[in-house]
């Protein structure tokens, strides 16, 4: 290779020097990514607002536990990190949780749905981020529809849920 003044044994090494380069800086970037919060708030006053107080204080009391699970580590941030807030804005849950037909006609299992936003407040009040969504689950993921703690379980089932997938977001 004379001519080109550039061997490929040099493309390659720099080549290689710039993949491990990217390699190294993936822990920085997967700490900015994620930034820590100084506390997670859920706000049902939506739902509040709607008629629903005492099934909002228990969808509330469900997802607080299943936020809390999921960004435990995530959490610490001190005083001047922002805050995560997860605002509920609508819930709807099936009425029946049997199938809507048969099993030649397309029949199937109603969802129940959670929707909502997250929210990265900084200290000063200004949102860093929005994310909205919505959260849908089979109304038999409470059990039997006839045991009278069906609906209970089919409220953390749908906190679970919603948890799940927000912490697999991009905020």
């Amino acid at each position: 290779m004379s001519g080109s003044g550039i061997s490929r044994r040099t493309v390659v090494a720099s080549s290689l020097a710039a993949a491990f380069a990217s390699v190294a800086a993936l822990p920085v970037l997967a700490q900015t990514a994620a930034p820590r919060f100084s506390g997670i708030i859920v706000d049902v006053r939506p739902l509040y607002a709607k008629g629903l107080g005492p099934f909002a204080d228990t969808l509330r009391a469900a997802l607080e536990a299943e936020l809390a699970r999921n960004f435990g580590d995530r959490l610490g941030g001190g005083r001047n990190a922002p805050r995560l807030v997860v605002r509920i804005t609508g819930v709807s849950m099936a009425s029946y949780v049997g199938r809507d037909g048969g099993r030649f006609f397309g029949g199937g299992v109603p969802n129940d749905y959670l929707e909502g936003e997250a929210l990265v407040v900084a200290p000063n009040g200004q949102i860093l981020v929005r994310h909205p969504q919505l959260s849908a689950l089979p109304a038999n993921s409470g059990g039997a529809w006839y045991d009278p703690a069906s609906e209970q379980r089919r409220v953390v089932a749908l906190a679970a849920h919603y948890a799940g997938w927000l912490r697999r977001s991009p905020i």
